[in-house]
């Protein structure tokens, strides 16, 4: 009778099967645990993939906002010059409009002759 029962009371003949029960499972758990291993690793390498991609993008729209300051100010100048040229004589004015006109009208002209 004490050959058939371990000392923890359970059957001798079972243990060995409990054991193999629970080696499934570990396998099945490390198994689980690589695969939950490679998945995190892989979000953490596109997490710092994104992180620089953020950091270029805020880099390229900061040089962008720098590029319309400069411009907005090229702009505001030249609306400055507008203002001032509008504040001249209005004959004036429309002699240049002519003059440039019939400049880009020539220049035209010739180009399409040249064809």
């Amino acid at each position: 009778l004490p050959a058939l029962f371990t000392g923890d009371g359970a059957a001798a003949g079972s243990s060995g099967y409990t054991n193999s029960g629970y080696s499934v499972y570990e396998e099945e758990n490390d198994r689980l645990t690589e695969s939950l291993r490679t998945k995190v690793s892989a979000i953490k390498s596109l997490s710092i993939e994104i992180g620089t991609e953020v950091k270029n993008q805020n880099k390229m729209l900061s040089e962008m906002e720098n590029d319309f300051d400069s411009t907005g100010g090229l702009l505001g100048a030249t609306m400055g010059r507008l203002r001032t040229l509008s504040r001249g004589s209005q004959t004036k004015l429309l002699c240049y409009m002519m003059l440039f006109s019939l400049f880009v009208f020539f220049v035209i002209y010739w180009i399409i002759k040249l064809r």
